[in-house]
C-alpha cells in the first residue's frame, strides 16, 4: 500500500499554511512534507519544523546530486522537496502533503502522474493584500513583491485537480479534508487497502 501524494498551491497569504497544518492535526494518516529553504527563518519558525533552513551553497550541492524531487527560485529564494523522504513515507501507507509553489507542482506531476493538486484561492485581490499586510511578519518591499508574484501563481490554477476558495475558514478546512478523504475511497487504493472485501465481491459475483 502507497499513500497519496497530495500537492497543495497557492499565493503566499491565502492561508494554505494554515490550512494544511489544521488537516495535519485532524488526520493522523497525513505528513507534512518539510521543504529545504534558503530564506531566513521568520520568528518562532524551528528548523526542521518548518522548513529545513541552508545555505545558499548546501542547497545547490544537494541540487546538483539529485536529491529533491522539485525544486524552485521564489521570491529570491530556494525550494526544494527532499525525495528520499517522500518514498519512505508512502511505502508506508502515509499520505504526504506537499505545500509548494506551480512550479514545483509542476515537477511533482511529472514524476507521480497520480498526485493530486489542490489549489487555495484567496476570496478577492484586496483580502489577499490585507491578510499579507496583517500577517506583521514581512517588509514593505517583500510583500509589494509576493502581491505581484501572486498573479503569476494564480495564473496556473487551471492544472490542479481541485480548487479550495478560503473565504470562510471552517468551510474550507472542511473541503480541504473531503478531499484526502476522498482519494483514499478511489477503486485503486480501496482494492489495496481492503483486498478482502474485493474477494468476497469477486466470488459473489461468480456463482458456483
Amino acid at each position: 500500500m502507497r499513500g497519496n501524494i497530495f500537492v497543495v498551491a497557492a499565493p503566499s497569504g491565502a492561508g494554505k499554511s494554515t490550512l494544511v497544518n489544521a488537516l495535519l492535526a485532524e488526520d493522523p494518516l497525513v505528513r507534512l512534507s518539510v521543504s529545504h529553504t534558503t530564506r531566513a527563518p521568520r520568528p518562532g519558525e524551528q528548523d526542521g519544523r518548518e522548513y529545513h533552513f541552508t545555505d545558499v551553497r548546501t542547497f545547490e550541492a544537494m541540487l546538483a546530486r539529485g536529491e529533491f524531487l522539485e525544486s524552485a527560485h521564489v521570491h529570491g529564494n530556494y525550494y526544494g522537496t527532499g525525495q528520499t523522504w517522500i518514498e519512505s513515507v508512502r511505502a508506508s501507507g502515509h499520505d504526504i502533503v506537499l505545500e509548494i509553489d506551480w512550479q514545483g507542482a509542476q515537477q511533482v506531476r511529472r514524476l507521480y502522474p497520480e498526485s493530486v493538486g489542490i489549489f487555495i484561492l484567496p476570496p478577492s485581490m484586496a483580502e489577499l493584500e490585507r491578510r499579507l499586510r496583517g500577517r506583521g511578519k514581512d517588509s514593505e518591499e517583500v510583500i509589494r513583491k509576493r502581491l505581484a508574484n501572486s498573479n503569476e501563481e494564480i495564473s496556473h490554477v487551471a492544472e490542479f485537480d481541485y480548487v479550495i476558495i478560503n473565504k470562510d475558514f471552517d468551510e474550507a478546512r472542511r473541503d480541504l479534508s473531503a478531499i484526502v478523504r476522498a482519494a483514499r475511497l478511489t477503486l485503486s487504493q480501496q482494492t489495496v487497502r481492503h483486498p478482502k472485501q474485493f474477494d468476497i465481491a469477486g466470488s459473489s459475483s461468480n456463482p458456483a
